[in-house]
């Protein structure tokens, strides 16, 4: 794994207003780099940690906080260099209240374990989380692709000390 700059994060892309990244109109980042690489997923270029363009935590906040939307940070994995979006996730609870929704190949119990990655974790409102398992696919799933996956309350989670499912999604 590639350590990245905490000042940098690699972008594939912006998505402005989706609304299949988590509830509402959402700005949806795309990071590089993903290393659990699932059969079926949807979006397999993501996986090259040099791919997209190292953009500036600074400048990606200023994107993130002109729109007038709250945040999902997918992939790639953003737990796999958590680091960048770490620091841009602060700015944005610090500086706005939009929420963050965080999209993750990694389950829940094992962010906990990492420090980086429980950094992350703990300025996300919610994370799916799970590898994407074809044999599990279900289209009528809201926000995830896969049964497997869970949509994650993570302060309730926090404070519970177990993962505590979001409700009516």
């Amino acid at each position: 794994m590639t350590v990245l700059s905490t000042n940098s994060i690699r972008v594939l892309d912006i998505k402005y207003g989706t609304s299949v990244d988590g509830v509402g109109l959402r700005t949806s980042i795309y990071c590089a780099g993903c290393e659990n690489r699932c059969v079926g997923c949807h979006n397999p270029q993501s996986w090259d940690e040099r791919g997209g363009e190292p953009i500036e935590v600074e400048e990606l906040f200023r994107l993130v906080e002109d729109a007038d939307m709250n945040v999902t940070f997918t992939g790639g994995d953003p737990m796999f260099h958590p680091e960048g979006f770490t620091r841009l996730a602060q700015m944005i609870k610090e500086r706005t209240r939009k929420t963050i929704w965080c999209y993750t190949g990694y389950r829940f119990e094992d962010l906990m374990r990492s420090e980086s990655r429980r950094a992350l974790l703990e300025k996300c409102d919610v994370v799916v989380d799970g590898r994407y398992v074809e044999a599990e696919r279900d289209l009528t799933l809201h926000f995830r692709g896969s049964r497997n996956q869970r949509i994650i309350d993570v302060p309730r989670s926090l404070e519970a000390g177990e993962v505590v499912l979001v409700e009516n999604v």
